[in-house]
């Protein structure tokens, strides 16, 4: 037995559970959305995050990573059991097929019944479904919620840095976040590059003014979402 799920979220780049084999690929027909409510991870009952889910789109593809488990029942059910309370705010598990990365053919999948988590898109029966909203307010958000893992807004630069990556940048992830950052007043657009300063390498370089002390984020201690 084999036990495989699917990251296209935060478990891209920290899937924080044991695992035996990650491969880099893509699921058809969905594609990610920000329309998930997150009240313990980034975000706050009082002040909700926003993180991604899958929307059904015919004929999309959703790059990401799926990770397997093998060595019996009882090491799939602590890996399951931790999943389930990290995605917490998904109340789904689809099953779908998934196609490495490199087999364009896209005839026949690599894995089937792979495990992802969605959301139903329904705020009746779904108390974390915020639904759609325009990508000035989604931006708002973003930039404005924090929770115990952190804010928001890392975790949709870190997914936006994720995709490029592994060479599969999210056009709407670009887009969303290059929105955040006119929220916060960040010149440029995109995932920055590294400069170097021009100059003479003997000279010093010096300033009168003193430096801004900056305190980092703690880490992260909670599962993030």
């Amino acid at each position: 037995m084999v036990f495989w799920v699917f990251g296209y979220g935060s478990l891209v780049w920290n899937p924080g559970f044991e695992y035996d084999e990650k491969v880099m690929g893509y699921i058809k027909d969905y594609r990610r959305v920000f329309d998930v409510a997150c009240i313990d991870h980034r975000g706050t009952p009082e002040h909700p995050a926003r993180t991604c889910s899958l929307e059904y789109q015919k004929g999309a593809i959703c790059w990401g990573a799926a990770y397997s488990v093998r060595g019996g029942p009882e090491r799939e059910k602590l890996a399951m059991e931790y999943l389930e309370r990290r995605e917490c705010e998904y109340d789904l598990k689809t099953l779908v097929n998934f196609y490495k990365e490199g087999d364009f053919s896209g005839s026949e999948p690599s894995v089937t019944g792979v495990i992802v988590f969605t959301s139903t898109r329904d705020k009746e029966s779904n108390k974390y479904y915020l639904g759609p909203a325009p990508l000035e307010d989604m931006a708002r958000q973003i930039a404005t919620a924090f929770g115990p893992c952190g804010n928001n807004r890392d975790y949709l630069f870190r997914l936006e840095k994720a995709m490029f990556d592994i060479g599969h940048e999210d056009d709407y992830v670009i887009e969303l976040a290059n929105e955040v950052r006119k929220v916060l007043g960040i010149v440029g657009k995109g995932i920055p590059k590294e400069k170097k300063l021009a100059g003479p390498p003997h000279l010093p370089l010096k300033s009168h003014i003193p430096a801004l002390q900056l305190h980092p984020l703690p880490e992260a201690i909670a599962m993030d979402s």
